[in-house]
């Protein structure tokens, strides 16, 4: 395995368990909120009880849509395992830049790997989408700074 190959795979497991964490929490979240509402149903009566329970459901359709976003996401890291080098950015590139290190699958922020930063994006982001399309050598503006593509890998 190539040393590029070998950080795309290690960007790819610290998203994937970014991810996995994450949706770790929010099931969670929605059986704590399951218990409290349980718990409140065999111990409230009149609006007190309606109006948590209210709010109980309220939280648990949050995290119920919280969840099914972190599944799509997921899904979507899952399609950039193995992508191969290209001459333009596309979603499983990894981009290298003089402002920095993109790695184009889902937004899991700032990774680090061998001691160096890699910012996990996703292509729908403001600027995973001007990434997507682009060639070695392109230039872009972003909040200020200019981006100029070393390399896609």
């Amino acid at each position: 395995m190539s040393q590029i190959s070998l950080i795309k795979s290690q960007l790819y497991q610290l998203c994937l368990t970014f991810i996995q964490n994450r949706i770790e929490n929010i099931e969670y979240s929605l059986l704590q909120a399951r218990q409290a509402s349980n718990d409140d149903t065999k111990s409230s009566a009149g609006d007190k009880y309606e109006t948590t329970r209210e709010m109980m459901q309220q939280e648990m359709d949050r995290n119920s849509k919280l969840l099914y976003e972190a599944g799509q996401q997921k899904i979507a890291l899952q399609q950039v395992e193995n992508v191969e080098e290209a001459k333009i950015v596309k979603n499983g590139s990894l981009v290298l830049t003089n402002e920095g290190n993109f790695y184009i699958s889902i937004s899991a922020g700032e990774l680090n790997v061998e001691g160096k930063k890699y910012f996990a994006v996703s292509q729908a982001s403001p600027i995973g989408k001007l990434f997507i399309g682009k060639k070695i050598k392109d230039e872009l503006g972003f909040n200020g700074k200019k981006y100029l593509i070393d390399k896609i890998l």
